[in-house]
């Protein structure tokens, strides 16, 4: 299981513009300071997601960003696929891919891989929406 640092962030710049837009754009140097992050980084970022329909812009004084669609339909896995490809299966720890002849046999990838499947499915479960509303799918 592997999720990027920058799925992470991307969670919190989507989570941030969510709880923040109050139908206004939210400008990336507010993001930057309430959540900790270089404003650069979260240029770069919002670069990636310029050609997907998650974020409308507005340009001058009362610019920023804000989510193009409602925070219920963004989901954590939808993040992480965006952002890194989707959530990466456990790999053979000598070939550093998916599959090789010799891991085909070995019958204890199965519980890395169910981790896998199970990790993916609550990821699918929680929206932004879960996240704001601090829902119990968050609970441990």
């Amino acid at each position: 299981m592997k999720i990027t640092a920058k799925a992470k962030y991307t969670l919190r710049l989507l989570t941030d513009l969510a709880e923040n837009s109050a139908g206004g754009y939210v400008p990336l140097k507010d993001v930057a300071e309430r959540r900790g992050i270089s404003k650069n980084y979260l240029e770069q970022i919002v670069f990636e997601l310029k050609d997907t329909d998650w974020l409308d812009a507005a340009r001058g004084t009362s610019g920023g960003y804000r989510l193009a669609r409602p925070a219920n339909s963004y989901t954590v896995a939808d993040i992480v696929a965006i952002t890194d490809g989707g959530v990466k299966p456990e790999e053979c720890p000598e070939h550093g891919i998916e599959y090789c002849e010799k891991c085909r046999d070995d019958k204890s990838l199965k519980v890395w891989r169910g981790l896998d499947r199970e990790i993916t499915e609550y990821l699918r479960s929680i929206s932004l929406q879960d996240i704001l509303d601090d829902s119990e799918k968050l609970r441990c």
